[in-house]
């Protein structure tokens, strides 16, 4: 593992010895994802208190850069507002750990990466479909969510979320 210029000092550290490691009980958001390829399985746990990360955990089971970009993660995220947190963009994180390379040299490991940004993503906009109270909203939740489905990789999922947002879209015209 060490003989891979992947694996830098930063990420063994954080690999070995992940922040925000273990579970929140009862938290406001919760994803777990997995990425079958490499045996990578996270969960994500947040706490929102006056529409900011209050505190975030993950816990799971991941290759080197899986548990090392987890762990960078929930540290560059804890105390941001929801807002920034949305707007959170891939090349934040990957930067952070000298990774930015993996978009174009390694398809695997750039899944690996970005597994808890795609958990994050997902529990962050599902949590603000599941809050929203108007039509408006809605419609521009479904935009966004769309919008980040034509920029990111994990396309599936976030076809998903963006079906979510259209039912609960539906569900609130319905109401009205």
């Amino acid at each position: 593992m060490s003989g891979d210029p992947i694996y830098t000092e930063m990420i063994i550290e954080y690999s070995r010895n992940p922040s925000n490691y273990g579970k929140i009980e009862n938290a406001h958001i919760t994803r777990h994802d997995s990425n079958p390829l490499c045996g990578d399985s996270i969960d994500l746990y947040l706490n929102i208190d006056d529409k900011k990360i209050s505190d975030v955990k993950f816990d799971g089971k991941g290759c080197a850069i899986c548990m090392a970009c987890s762990s960078v993660l929930t540290e560059m995220i804890k105390g941001k507002s929801l807002e920034d947190v949305k707007k959170f963009e891939k090349d934040e994180l990957l930067s952070e750990l000298g990774l930015e390379h993996l978009i174009k040299t390694s398809p695997v490991r750039i899944k690996c990466a970005l597994l808890s940004l795609k958990a994050l993503k997902y529990g962050i906009y599902s949590y603000f479909a599941e809050k929203m109270n108007d039509v408006e909203s809605a419609g521009n939740l479904k935009e966004e969510a769309a919008n980040l489905y034509r920029s990111e990789e994990h396309t599936s999922e976030l076809q998903s979320l963006v079906n979510l947002v259209c039912r609960l879209l539906l569900e609130k015209k319905n109401k009205q």
